[in-house]
């Protein structure tokens, strides 16, 4: 009887232990975070321990690190800082239990996970795009091509107003849901003291389901990256 008692036991604690198993294996969409310009991975820490939280394993979540530290203004949308995201965003849709994904971008980062989400054909791949204080319109303080200031970050691959590259990015499609996060007070885009291009704030991806403003809790440029987790999760989920 002692036996018996313990192998049921033993049976029932088993089952147990593989129904933790599976449930924290739970299949969700695998996740790509880009930060924005001369950011760096670890800029996502906040939103990264939210999707851990959550249930999402570290092979789930990743973060490509793209473009140079130490020079803004030579970073653009052509040449080696396409590589490392549009690898990350491949590397997830072919490890993605449900063979979808789940982007969210930071600044630059929007504009440039866009473009290879574009140029690498996944956007039937993308559930939920959501984009962080980006500048889909462009940035004023670049001024309007073709007389842009004269910097990669501001050229025709780059971030001024009407650039090619921005034309070329419009109206695009970057997933099956497109989501925007954005602030009124930011100190990149709206640097010289306006938001709006052609009466849009730049940071609004084109048919978004979801525009959330941050200005009145008096969070800016980076304050919508770090501080807006939960959103950013409920966005993609």
């Amino acid at each position: 009887m002692s036996i018996m008692r313990t192998l049921t036991r033993g049976l029932s604690a088993l089952t147990l232990l593989f129904a933790v198993s599976v449930a924290g294996a739970a299949c969700v969409d695998s996740v790509v975070l880009v930060h924005g310009n001369t950011g760096k991975p670890s800029d996502w820490d906040n939103t990264y321990n939210k999707l851990r939280n959550s249930g999402y394993s570290a092979s789930q979540i990743h973060r490509p690190d793209w473009g140079s530290k130490s020079c803004p203004s030579c970073n653009d949308h052509s040449g080696w800082e396409e590589t490392p995201v549009r690898n990350a965003l491949v590397a997830a849709v072919n490890s993605s239990c449900t063979g979808k994904i789940d982007v969210i971008a930071h600044s630059m980062g929007v504009t440039l996970a866009g473009q290879q989400i574009v140029k690498a054909g996944l956007a039937d791949k993308v559930d939920a795009f959501v984009g962080v204080a980006g500048a889909l319109r462009g940035l004023w303080s670049c001024g309007t091509y073709p007389w842009n200031v004269w910097s990669s970050t501001c050229g025709s691959n780059g971030l001024s107003v009407s650039s090619p590259f921005l034309d070329w990015l419009e109206g695009r499609k970057f997933g099956a849901r497109h989501y925007s996060i954005y602030s009124w007070i930011d100190q990149i885009v709206c640097s010289t003291g306006t938001c709006t291009v052609g009466g849009i704030h730049s940071s609004q991806i084109w048919n978004s389901r979801g525009n959330k403003s941050y200005s009145s809790y008096g969070y800016g440029h980076f304050g919508v990256q770090t501080k807006t987790a939960d959103v950013q999760y409920n966005y993609i989920r």
